[in-house]
C-alpha cells in the first residue's frame, strides 16, 4: 500500500470515528435507512433473473399458463421497490439533516469561542462556508448519496449471482470489465483534491461579496462604486469559472470511460454469448436473463462517476468540518484556574509585549499599574496600541511577553468566563442584535429585574427617549440597530453594562463617533456609569478625560508619559500637551 493510499484509508477512518458519535442516537432510523436499500436493490434481480423461465417457456416452448404470474411479480415488486425507495430517502433525509444540526450547534459554540485573533484573519463568507455549507455538503451529501450507493451495492451483488447462475463463462467477462471500469475511481480523491480547496476559498470570497455589499451599501453609493465592486465581484466569478472547467479537465473523463468500457464489456458478452447459444451451453432464456442482468448492472455504472465525484467532496468537506472541530481556540482556560471575584487593591501590566502577526510588534515592554477605583485614561498617536492594552484586559488577546495580573494574579489564571463576567466594555461601534431594546439591554445580565432596567435606562439617559416610543422599551431595533441614532446606539450599550453590573469597565473610544450634542447626552451616561468603578478609556477626543486620575500617553508601542491633566500640560514639549493644543 502506497504512503497516500495509508494516509487516505487514515483519514476515512478517523472520519468515521468523529462522526459516529452523531451518528449515535439516530442509529436507529439509520440502519433501517440501510436495511431497506437490500430489497430495494435485490429486486432488480429478480426482475432480470425472472425472464429465464419466461424466455424459455412462453418464446420456445409457447406456453403461456406455467408463466401467467411473472408479470404480477414484476409489478408487485416494482410497487415495493418504489414505496421502500421512498422510505430510504425519507430516513436518509431525516437522520442527515438531524446529524447536520447537531454538528452545526457544536461548531457554532466553538465559533463563538474563538478569540479575536481569529476573526481578524478569516472573512465572513469564509466563515459561512466551513460553518454552515461544509456541513451540509459533508452530512446531507454523504448520506444521500449512501443510499445510492448502498442500494448499487445490494442491487450489483444480486445481479452479479443472476449472472453467474445463467453463465459462469459470461459472468466472469462482465466482472472483470467492471472492475475495469471501476479502477479509475480510486484516482479521483487525489485530483480533485487541490482544486476543491481553492474552489472552497473562491465560493467564500463570493459570499463575502454579498456580505460587503449588505453592510457596506452606503459606502458604495455615496462613492458610486458600483463598477469597482462589480468588477472585483466578477474576476472572483471568473475565478470559480475556471476552477469548475479544471474540476470538469480532471474528472469529467470519468463517466465517458466508464461508459466505453461498459460497452465492450456489453459488446463481447454478445459475442461469446452467441457462441455458448449455438453450442448448446446455454439456453435463449439464460442468455436474455444474462444481458438484461448485465444492462441493469452496467447502467448504474456509466453515471456512478459523477456521484462518486459527489461523495469524495462530502468526504473532503467532512475532513473540513473536523478539522475546525478538532482545533483548540488559543485563548482557553488552563487545567487548573481561579474564580476571579473582585478587585481588590490593583491591575499591573508587567513588561507587556504584543503583537497581532510575528514581524510586527505593537506593544513593546508596558509597565503601568492601576489602582481599584482608579480612572485611567489612554492617549496617543493613531495605531499606537491604546486600544491593545486594554483588549489585553479582558483576554480578547493573550500577551505575546510578560504578563497582566490583577491583586498579583496572572489574568491566564483565572477562569476565562469569571474574568470577563467583572469587565464591562463599551466600544466605539458597539453591537447590537436584532430584537428589541429589552433584549439588547439584558445581554449584560438575563436576570436583571425590571427595576434594574429602569434604573439602568435613567442612568444612560435613555428613560426619557424609551418614554416616546409606542412599544417603550419593548420597541424592535433592526439589525444591528438600523433603526436608531449612533447616540441612541451607545446609551443601550451603556444600559447593558450598567445592568452587567461589573467593578471594572473598559472605555474604548465610546464617543468619538458622536457629534457634539449626541457625545454630551453619552458623556453624562458615561460619567454615571464610571461612578465607584475601576474605568479603563482609551480617549479620541482629549476634552472628555481632564478628570481622570491617571493619563497615559501611548506611543509607538511604549508609555510616553503618565500623570494628570495638569502634570501633563505643564511638561516642556509634552506629547499629551502638543495633542491637547492641537485638539
Amino acid at each position: 500500500m502506497s504512503l497516500s493510499d495509508k494516509i487516505r484509508q487514515s483519514y476515512v477512518i478517523k472520519n468515521y470515528t468523529n462522526i459516529l458519535p452523531y451518528v449515535m442516537p439516530y442509529w436507529v432510523r439509520a440502519l433501517t435507512a440501510v436495511l431497506v436499500t437490500i430489497p430495494i436493490g435485490s429486486a432488480d434481480a429478480l426482475i432480470a433473473w425472472s425472464l429465464k423461465p419466461y424466455m424459455d417457456v412462453v418464446m420456445v416452448e409457447k406456453n403461456i399458463t406455467k408463466t401467467w404470474y411473472i408479470p404480477f411479480l414484476i409489478i408487485i415488486f416494482s410497487l415495493l421497490q418504489s414505496i421502500l425507495s421512498y422510505v430510504a430517502t425519507y430516513l436518509n433525509t431525516w437522520v442527515g439533516r438531524k446529524i447536520s444540526n447537531d454538528v452545526k450547534i457544536d461548531l457554532f459554540n466553538k465559533l463563538m469561542r474563538y478569540d479575536c485573533a481569529y476573526f481578524d484573519k478569516n472573512t465572513s463568507g469564509n466563515v459561512l462556508f466551513r460553518f454552515n455549507y461544509d456541513v451540509d455538503t459533508a452530512c446531507n451529501g454523504l448520506l444521500s448519496n449512501l443510499k445510492l450507493f448502498t442500494t448499487r451495492l445490494f442491487s450489483s451483488l444480486s445481479l452479479i449471482c443472476v449472472l453467474f447462475y445463467n453463465s459462469w463463462q459470461l459472468a466472469l467477462i462482465a466482472v472483470a470489465v467492471l472492475l475495469g471500469a471501476l479502477y479509475p475511481l480510486t484516482t479521483v480523491r487525489r485530483k480533485i483534491k487541490s482544486v476543491m480547496d481553492k474552489s472552497v476559498f473562491s465560493g467564500a470570497e463570493v459570499v463575502t461579496h454579498y456580505n460587503e455589499t449588505f453592510s457596506g451599501n452606503k459606502i458604495i453609493a455615496s462613492y458610486n462604486l458600483y463598477d469597482y465592486q462589480n468588477m472585483r465581484f466578477k474576476a472572483t466569478l471568473n475565478s470559480v469559472f475556471k476552477l469548475g472547467i479544471k474540476m470538469v479537465q480532471k474528472t469529467g473523463m470519468l463517466s465517458p470511460f466508464m461508459h466505453f468500457v461498459v460497452s465492450l464489456g456489453i459488446a463481447g458478452v454478445i459475442w461469446v454469448g452467441s457462441y455458448l447459444i449455438v453450442t448448446n451451453h446455454i439456453t435463449a432464456g439464460n442468455f436474455v436473463s444474462f444481458i438484461a442482468a448485465l444492462v441493469m448492472l452496467y447502467n448504474p455504472i456509466k453515471s456512478i462517476g459523477n456521484n462518486y465525484n459527489n461523495v469524495q467532496m462530502s468526504l473532503m468537506a467532512m475532513d473540513r468540518v473536523f478539522e475546525i472541530k478538532d482545533s483548540i481556540p488559543q485563548i482557553k482556560d488552563k487545567e487548573q484556574t481561579y474564580e476571579f471575584k473582585q478587585l481588590k487593591k490593583h491591575i499591573t501590566y508587567e513588561n507587556v509585549e504584543f503583537a497581532y502577526s510575528d514581524d510586527k510588534p505593537v506593544l513593546k515592554g508596558i509597565d503601568l499599574t492601576i489602582k481599584a477605583g482608579q480612572k485611567i485614561a489612554f492617549v496617543g498617536n493613531s495605531g499606537g496600541g491604546k486600544s491593545t492594552i486594554v483588549n489585553l484586559l479582558p483576554r480578547f488577546y493573550d500577551v505575546t511577553g510578560g504578563r497582566i495580573c490583577i491583586d498579583n494574579v496572572d489574568i491566564r489564571n483565572f477562569k476565562l468566563s469569571s474574568l470577563r463576567d467583572n469587565i464591562a466594555v463599551v466600544f466605539q461601534d458597539n453591537f447590537l442584535f436584532s430584537g428589541t431594546i429589552r433584549d439588547n439591554i439584558l445581554l449584560g445580565n438575563p436576570k436583571a429585574s425590571d427595576e434594574d432596567i429602569n434604573y439602568a435606562l435613567k442612568c444612560a439617559c435613555l428613560d426619557e427617549f424609551v418614554l416616546q416610543l409606542e412599544k417603550g422599551i419593548d420597541t424592535y431595533i433592526g439589525e444591528r440597530g438600523v433603526l436608531l441614532s449612533g447616540g441612541q446606539k451607545q446609551r443601550i450599550a451603556i444600559a447593558r453594562a450598567f445592568v452587567k453590573n461589573a467593578p471594572i469597565v473598559i472605555l474604548d473610544e465610546a464617543t468619538s463617533a458622536l457629534d457634539n450634542k449626541s457625545e454630551r447626552v453619552v458623556q453624562q451616561a458615561l460619567d454615571n456609569l464610571m461612578k465607584n468603578r475601576t474605568v479603563l478609556i482609551v480617549a479620541h477626543r482629549l476634552s472628555t478625560i481632564k478628570n481622570a486620575d491617571k493619563i497615559v500617553v501611548v506611543n509607538y508601542g511604549k508609555i510616553a508619559e503618565i500623570g494628570t491633566h495638569n502634570e501633563l500640560l505643564q511638561k516642556e514639549n509634552g506629547i499629551y500637551s502638543a495633542l491637547y493644543k492641537a485638539s
